[in-house]
């Protein structure tokens, strides 16, 4: 079983930037698919940015080149460092894990953490 506690999140101006990151809890960190997710106001939950256990990475169309995701096994941790923020960034943000990659690339992991606010403004 993982537990997820992220934390970095806050209120930037556009441009600026946030790390974000995700402490893991369990024997089974390093062989967990891990994923940040963000969810906007009236919008649908979205796929930010994935790593599998073997250190594939995919990245939604719209934070390529802008944020990068990376893990540390021996620290238990999942990070997301975001440049170039833009208003439209402003959601909540979600670590996210499962032992079955394919869970998390649908979207449906079975473990989450409990969010983090992200706040980009003009």
């Amino acid at each position: 079983q993982l537990q997820l506690v992220e934390s970095g999140g806050g209120s930037v101006q556009a441009g600026g930037s946030l790390r974000l990151s995700c402490e893991g809890t369990g024997d089974t960190f390093r062989d967990a698919s891990m994923g940040w997710f963000r969810q906007a106001p009236g919008k649908e939950r979205e796929m930010v940015a994935r790593m599998s256990n073997d250190g594939i990475i995919v990245y939604a169309p719209s934070v390529k080149g802008r944020f990068t995701i990376s893990r540390s096994n021996i620290k238990k941790m999942l990070y997301l460092q975001m440049d170039s923020l833009e208003p439209e960034d402003t959601a909540m943000y979600y670590c996210a894990a499962d032992l079955m990659a394919s869970r998390l690339r649908d979207g449906r992991p079975m473990y989450w953490g409990q969010g983090t606010q992200v706040t980009v403004s003009s």
